[in-house]
């Protein structure tokens, strides 16, 4: 077993504490903010794994998540808008957590890549991943709220 191997173990084993814990427990803000990060931290952990096991198409399926899952968590969101008005979740430490984790993900697979197709593909991941977040995030919040009236 490999550094990677490692970094993605224990990546997933600290990850996915406070999505078990958020899911869990507390109302539906909560959840829902749990879920992203769990989009997060699995799509990091995809590209670990690339990295270790020496497999660029995993880098290719947390691509194709950092797209989907924010894109997830909107619907969420959207459809949850109602219940998530009483008491909206409070998401900058996980957000925060998720951005970090992820620019230390991308740039030390990054620069054990090598400069190229793949690094261009690790970059594209890291930022839609990190602005997929914070989006998502913000929406989860009550950022985006009433935006219907305001139109209207």
């Amino acid at each position: 077993m490999n550094g990677w191997l490692w970094s993605a173990t224990v990546l997933l084993a600290v990850g996915f504490a406070p999505v078990v814990w958020g899911v869990a427990t507390g109302p539906v803000g909560r959840r829902v903010v749990a879920q992203n990060f769990a989009t997060s931290v699995v799509c990091l952990v995809m590209l670990l794994l690339a990295q270790g096991y020496g497999r660029p198409s995993y880098t290719d399926l947390a691509l194709v998540l950092a797209v989907l899952g924010p894109v997830g968590t909107l619907v969420y969101a959207r459809l949850l808008a109602d219940d998530l008005v009483p008491r909206p979740a409070h998401t900058d430490v996980l957000t925060a957590a998720a951005a970090l984790a992820t620019t230390a993900v991308v740039v030390a697979t990054s620069a054990a890549t090598g400069p190229g197709r793949a690094m261009a593909k690790l970059l594209a991941t890291g930022a839609l991943l990190v602005a997929g977040n914070v989006v998502a995030s913000r929406a989860v919040a009550g950022g985006y709220r009433n935006t219907e009236a305001s139109h209207g």
